[in-house]
């Protein structure tokens, strides 16, 4: 009888084993893309033979990294309605906002992963649909805040493929340089023309892709993370400040936060920097209206001067990123929009012509028919 019982539990647990993996196994793919409406909210200067900053502030939702193939053709669809009126040349610099690689966690999951209502939800359906890259993230995590470190780290091998593949391959289909927002990756780096990662910390990184969708050189990894990233992305304050020669000039990313020092302009000045990118995020819809608290940032930005004070956030961002510190002729800050489960995000992207702030106009003097609430933004600096 006990044998037989045994034999029964034994059955019955592979019939569970078997069904499990062929359910994390099976994945399936939208067919819908999300809303393309795009609205041309800055356009500064006049077109000429020195290029342009072109930023791509894209609405994007989980969904929209549903599959590769998809993202691409979202991202696409936004660069050609960009092309269509005339923003795109083989001087463009196209800049995209900080973390759109790293959604790229999302590809290929459950219909249950795309359908919660929580970011806390969906985490849990992502460990639940890979368990076995679950478990081998989890050996290798290092981060104080572990399960943030797990869910990131997961995916990051195929991540640094699909990212190369979907940013690499849009420079190369629209003859641009493109600097590709940011990706969490652990220890990210350039090899034989291919974004590699390592088993150490993970870094918050950006690449920049040239005409032929190969990199630019090494990835540009963030000195200053944010308060609620430091549990888990590793700042590098002494990491080389990259500058990359472009068709356009001598072009410097400063990632998010790192665009608020003074010492990071004095060091692309003493190396020519001409061009610089900001890829930014602000986590939270009404998050840049919130009031400015430095004790949210790096110790150092309780040093920064801001002047009168009390700030929102947003008012902060534009005093601070793009200083007059620096000499370069133009820069571009660029946010990301959109809604990732119950996490939404802010910020308008903004552009600097020799240390003057340009900004989107207000919701007062925006186009008869604009709908500022919804769709995708370009912000265009003709140089």
């Amino acid at each position: 009888m006990r044998k037989a019982l045994g034999s029964l539990i034994a059955v019955v647990l592979a019939i569970l084993i078997v069904s499990y993996g062929l359910w994390t196994s099976k994945r399936r793919v939208g067919h819908y893309l999300t809303d393309l409406r795009i609205q041309v909210v800055i356009n500064d200067g006049q077109p000429g033979q020195r290029g342009n900053l072109l930023g791509i502030q894209p609405e994007l939702f989980p969904s929209d990294y549903s599959s590769v193939k998809r993202l691409h053709r979202k991202l696409a669809a936004y660069l050609e309605q960009a092309r269509d009126r005339g923003l795109l040349n083989d001087k463009t610099i196209v800049v995209l906002p900080e973390h759109i690689g790293t959604w790229l966690f999302a590809v290929d999951e459950k219909t249950q992963f795309y359908q919660a209502t929580t970011i806390e939800e969906a985490m849990n359906w992502l460990s639940f649909s890979n368990p076995l890259l679950f478990l081998d993230a989890a050996l290798h995590a290092r981060g104080e805040s572990w399960l943030n470190d797990v869910h990131l780290r997961m995916k990051s091998r195929s991540m640094a493929q699909d990212y190369q593949s979907v940013f690499g391959g849009l420079a190369k289909e629209f003859g641009v340089t493109l600097v590709a927002g940011s990706i969490i990756l652990p220890n990210p780096h350039v090899q034989d023309g291919k974004l590699k990662v390592g088993t150490g910390a993970l870094y918050n990184s950006s690449l920049v892709f040239g005409h032929d969708g190969l990199p630019m050189g090494q990835p540009q990894r963030q000195l200053f993370p944010n308060d609620y990233q430091r549990g888990y992305i590793r700042a590098d304050k002494n990491a080389l400040l990259n500058i990359i020669e472009t068709p356009a000039g001598r072009l410097a990313t400063l990632i998010g936060s790192d665009s608020w020092y003074p010492d990071n302009y004095i060091r692309l000045n003493e190396r020519g920097a001409e061009l610089i990118a900001v890829p930014a995020f602000v986590a939270g819809n009404g998050g840049w209206s919130e009031p400015w608290r430095d004790e949210k940032h790096q110790a150092l930005a309780a040093h920064l001067n801001l002047g009168q004070q009390p700030l929102t956030e947003g008012e902060a961002w534009r005093r601070l990123t793009l200083s007059p510190l620096s000499n370069a002729k133009a820069g571009i800050s660029v946010f990301m929009r959109g809604q990732f489960w119950d996490q939404g995000s802010a910020g308008h992207s903004f552009a600097s012509r020799g240390g003057q702030s340009i900004v989107e106009p207000s919701i007062s003097a925006a186009p008869k028919g604009a709908k500022p609430g919804h769709g995708a933004r370009l912000i265009n600096l003709w140089l």
